[in-house]
């Protein structure tokens, strides 16, 4: 046999897609899991055309299930992020769209099953440790992907998804601000580097000549800009404990802009080396933090809520995000949970194939 096949459900999860696996179908050793998984996206390719990738970091992510060791859980959720064309794995981060198809795909592979209308499936995400409700629509007993649910960056609409995300916190790196400080100067610019979901390096748009309200495109375009960003961003992780990230797509970078579109506050997010077409569910919690934490680069940007619960719109690229996030003010910022609605579809099952040397390796 020339090539090896592994059973797969390809996903479409929030506004990122890739495959699930049963992580049983999988090598255990990560070097070995690594080169498996880049057979199977085609990295090394712009288009990954020898693979299942499409081209872009939101289309080059992997989800990995199992049912769950940990006793609050259902089921263990392990991502990988495997770059377009550097041949590289991240298994630092995880991914709050992808995170969107996970309890979808747990049902379409039998890792657990469906209860009354509306199944709750407790997730263990296994690479930062977050606590994840999700409510998926299974009426009468059968999963259903149709709906009435919206997204912004998915056309159409499909069966809502309700995440509630506890425990996010300090998730990679222990704590809330990494670097013990609201705010630090890095390169010469005023940044927030904090830990909810995911570690970011959060900074005002003008600070960069920027308006915040820039496209994708043009904001891809603009290398110097990143180019700058990168280096603030490589400093910034040695700061917040995390190492040497160059070659780390963590930790992410956000930019923060008053709101002109009825949110309540304006952001971009970046992958890091790209600009993300919409909104990481992850970031989106972090940024919606950084929001509304006082005395961060954010100050001047909004009228805060003293208390939580309380809803926060994050205006992106191709439109806005609803977090809801429930906190409280005792020493400063107390982060209970973050609420999202997101929605998932099934693109395709059946079995992905890598060379047979890939898999024996």
């Amino acid at each position: 046999m020339t090539q090896h096949p592994i059973p797969y459900v390809f996903m479409r999860g929030g506004t990122s897609r890739g495959p699930y696996f049963n992580r049983a179908d999988l090598p255990e050793d990560l070097d070995h899991l690594a080169e498996v998984l880049l057979a199977v996206i085609g990295s090394g390719h712009k288009l990954n055309i020898d693979g299942i990738g499409g081209g872009a970091a939101v289309t080059t992510k992997v989800a990995m299930l199992s049912r769950s060791t940990d006793n609050w859980a259902d089921v263990d959720y392990f991502f990988a992020q495997v770059s377009v064309e550097d041949r590289l794995v991240d298994f630092k981060p995880t991914c709050g769209n992808i995170l969107s198809g996970v309890g979808p795909a747990a049902l379409e592979m039998g890792l657990v099953e469906p209860l009354g209308d509306v199944t709750e499936i407790k997730i263990n995400a296994v690479n930062t440790g977050a606590q994840v409700v999700a409510k998926v629509q299974t009426p009468g007993g059968k999963l259903d992907y149709t709906g009435q649910a919206e997204i912004a960056g998915v056309p159409g609409t499909s069966a809502p998804v309700a995440l509630n995300f506890m425990g996010v916190v300090g998730s990679s790196t222990g704590a809330f601000l990494p670097t013990g400080n609201l705010t630090d100067v890095i390169g010469g610019i005023e940044v927030t580097c904090m830990d909810v979901a995911m570690p970011l390096v959060i900074a005002r748009a003008s600070d960069f000549g920027l308006t915040g309200y820039e496209s994708a495109e043009e904001l891809d375009a603009n290398r110097d800009f990143f180019a700058r960003m990168e280096a603030i961003r490589i400093e910034a992780g040695a700061a917040m404990g995390m190492g040497d990230v160059s070659k780390s797509v963590t930790p992410k970078f956000g930019l923060l802009a008053p709101a002109k579109n009825g949110g309540t506050i304006a952001t971009r997010y970046f992958m890091p080396w790209n600009t993300h077409p919409t909104m990481a569910v992850t970031g989106a919690q972090c940024l919606a933090s950084c929001a509304l934490t006082p005395g961060t680069v954010s100050d001047g940007f909004l009228d805060r809520p003293s208390t939580g619960p309380a809803e926060v719109i994050l205006e992106h690229a191709s439109g806005t995000i609803d977090v809801l996030v429930d906190f409280s003010d005792e020493d400063g910022f107390n982060l209970k949970s973050a609420g999202l609605v997101r929605t998932a579809r099934k693109l395709a099952d059946g079995h992905v194939y890598v060379p047979a040397d890939v898999w024996k390796k």
